[in-house]
């Protein structure tokens, strides 16, 4: 596989970069939000649920934003190991398709399903 890494490495610290500030923004969401909410005092429960659902989901995008940094990094070192673009499973090259949609993937497809299934 020709990948050049270079190019990919910046590509992962835009994308890291975009990862992390939209992160940020709702941290930030959360914040304004729970000032505005408190302030209300008397609002009906149903709003109170919404706003427990809202912030459940920013969590969750929470987790998953440093779920995909975390990953980023790990891309970024095979980088300077030299095994970015090989499955650390089985050692096979992971596909250029595969490289492309998913530019910080350490696993092929089939070792991907794998870890998934358990």
């Amino acid at each position: 596989m020709t990948v050049d890494l270079e190019a990919r490495r910046a590509e992962l610290l835009v994308l890291r970069d975009r990862i992390e500030r939209a992160a940020h923004d709702v941290v930030e969401g959360d914040e304004s939000a729970g000032e505005l909410s408190s302030a209300a005092g008397d609002q009906h429960l149903a709003d109170h649920a919404a706003e427990l659902v809202d912030r459940e989901v920013d969590s969750s995008l929470e987790e998953n934003a440093e779920q995909i940094a975390h990953e980023i990094e790990v891309a970024l070192g095979r980088i300077d190991e030299g095994t970015y673009g090989t499955c650390a499973r089985c050692g096979k090259d992971i596909p250029e398709e595969r490289i492309e949609a998913v530019p910080y993937a350490i696993l092929c497809v089939d070792c991907k399903r794998l870890e998934e299934r358990g």
